[in-house]
């Protein structure tokens, strides 16, 4: 099968959300809508988790979801996003890459 006849999601260039901040219960609706938003038009997304200072429990939540149901990729993780998943364990399951363009590649 070549490129022109896979759909049309798997064509497209694969979508990048890139939250910035600290994201805990109280801020992380915003993310999740976004993510919501773009996983009714494709089956893959790319978290560019560079700019994120802070991820609480709900935060993780929402990435395991996501990765659940979808094909997620994150790439650049802040060293604050990198402890939480190595301390929860995570880091074996998720696609974790060192750079955007590597997620985006891959």
């Amino acid at each position: 099968m070549t490129a022109d006849e896979l759909e049309p999601s798997r064509r497209a260039p694969l979508p990048v959300v890139a939250p910035a901040g600290e994201l805990d219960m109280d801020s992380l609706t915003p993310l999740a809508a976004e993510i919501e938003t773009v996983l009714t038009q494709h089956d893959s997304l790319v978290l560019d988790a560079s700019g994120i200072t802070f991820g609480d429990s709900m935060f993780l939540r929402l990435v395991l979801s996501t990765h659940a149901q979808a094909d997620l990729r994150i790439a650049a993780p802040s060293p604050a996003v990198a402890r939480l998943f190595r301390v929860i364990g995570v880091d074996t399951v998720l696609r974790i890459y060192p750079t955007l363009q590597d997620a985006l590649a891959a």
